[in-house]
C-alpha cells in the first residue's frame, strides 16, 4: 500500500502529463494532487453514459477512451478516441447538467478523476491553484466550441 505522499508524488506526475495542468508550477500541481483520484476501466466499460448526472471530470493517463453520442433516430455516433493526456468531462465540474456523451474506455485505462466537491473544496483552500484550473477548463471548452462551431458551418454549407 502506498502512503499518501508517494500516492500525491504519483498524481503529481500523472498531472504534468496533462495539458490543462503543466502550465502550473511543481508546487501547485503538487497542492491539487490530493484532490484528484486515480480510478481503472478496464477496455468496453463505460467510465459515464449521455444522460447520467455529471459529477465528476477525468483525465486520461493510460490508455483511451471512445466518446460516442446518440443523433436524433437514436443511432450511436462515434465523435472521438481520447488519447493520454486529454481532459473530458469537465462541463460537468461547472455546471449541473446532465452528461452531454458517453464514454467508454476503447483499451484498459488509467484515469485520474476530479469531482466537483472536489473542485469546490480546492477552490476554498488553494485558491489560486484552483483559479488556474479553472480558467483552463474554461479556455480548453472555449477551443473545443469554436472547433466544433466552425465544423457545424463548414457541415451546412
Amino acid at each position: 500500500m502506498k502512503t499518501r505522499s508517494a500516492l500525491l508524488d504519483e498524481i503529481s506526475g500523472m498531472l504534468v502529463d496533462c495539458d490543462l495542468f503543466n502550465h502550473l508550477p511543481p508546487a501547485e500541481i503538487h497542492a491539487v494532487a490530493g484532490y484528484f483520484n486515480i480510478s481503472r476501466i478496464g477496455k468496453g466499460e463505460a467510465v459515464f453514459h449521455e444522460g447520467d448526472n455529471g459529477t465528476f471530470m477525468c483525465i486520461v493517463h493510460e490508455g483511451s477512451v471512445a466518446v460516442s453520442k446518440r443523433n436524433q433516430a437514436g443511432q450511436e455516433i462515434a465523435m472521438a478516441t481520447l488519447p493520454k493526456g486529454r481532459a473530458f468531462g469537465e462541463m460537468a465540474v461547472l455546471d449541473d447538467e446532465r452528461r452531454s456523451a458517453t464514454c467508454v474506455a476503447a483499451t484498459d485505462c488509467m484515469l485520474l478523476t476530479l469531482s466537483r466537491d472536489a473542485l469546490n473544496q480546492m477552490l476554498e483552500e488553494t485558491p489560486r491553484a484552483g483559479a488556474k484550473i479553472l480558467r483552463t477548463i474554461a479556455v480548453s471548452l472555449s477551443r473545443r466550441l469554436r472547433m466544433a462551431v466552425g465544423k457545424l458551418v463548414d457541415y451546412t454549407l
